[in-house]
């Protein structure tokens, strides 16, 4: 097996590196300081298994894993209070307290080993959709990461299997749902106004009579967007109309 570790703490690192040396089976292609080095790495070597820190500058471990399309098996080194992470439990990855011993990381590695399904994905998803980890959006462009606070996007709009994310700058692909960005965003200030649309509340200037039973919504940017039947009840509901 091939594993990589990404942490920004040398001695942690050096503590995994070092636990590992009783697994003659894994061997450790790269380490890495963040999650850039992490991604550059994953994709160039795609590892079996990778040794993964949460807290890192520039973007943490799960927007990390966030960005890779078939993500490897993950164990957590992480300095989260154990309550952070008691999501991770319904999924079959496992993750590490620092600071851990030989024991527990031994524990961890019988986890990862047995044959099962890759559970990475639905951790990943459970963290987001957590206060913590819901204050902004991560995407690629053109290879390139982009870290887009929530505050600053104005709408989002259904795209196949994407959703568009529009903001001052430009919009932005992200391969999602639109129940996953409606179960994560704030409720109070994004709304589903329509099956294809989400809109940031803040935003709205003024809601139109279309035609009988729908509505048009106008954003302060001049953008114009239908409402459905129950996309006006929830409007109704949350501007307290």
């Amino acid at each position: 097996m091939k594993a990589i570790i990404i942490d920004d703490e040398p001695l942690a690192r050096m503590m995994v590196k070092e636990y590992l040396q009783s697994y003659t089976d894994i061997t450790v292609v790269e380490e890495c300081n963040d999650g850039f080095e992490g991604l550059k790495a994953i994709q160039q070597h795609l590892p079996d298994l990778i040794f993964l820190d949460i807290q890192m500058p520039k973007i943490n471990g799960f927007e990390m894993l966030e960005l890779i399309e078939n993500p490897p098996q993950v164990i957590f080194t992480t300095a989260f209070d154990e309550y952070a992470i008691k999501a991770f439990d319904a999924h079959a990855a496992d993750y590490l307290l620092k600071p851990f011993s030989k024991e527990r990381f031994d524990k961890a590695m019988q986890k990862i080993q047995l044959p099962g399904i890759n559970a990475t994905q639905a951790i990943v998803d459970t963290a987001l959709q957590s206060p913590v980890q819901n204050n902004r959006i991560v995407v690629k462009e053109n290879g390139k990461i982009k870290i887009i606070p929530v505050a600053q996007v104005q709408y989002l709009e259904a795209a196949d299997d994407y959703v568009k994310i529009f903001t001052a700058a430009g919009s932005f692909l992200k391969k999602k749902t639109m129940q996953y960005f409606e179960d994560s965003l704030p409720v109070q200030e994004f709304i589903r106004i329509h099956r294809s649309y989400i809109i940031n509340a803040q935003l709205i200037t003024r809601i139109d009579l279309h035609e009988k039973e729908s509505h048009l919504v106008l954003l302060t940017t001049g953008v114009r967007l239908p409402v459905s039947k129950a996309g006006y009840a929830k409007l109704k509901e949350v501007l307290g109309i």
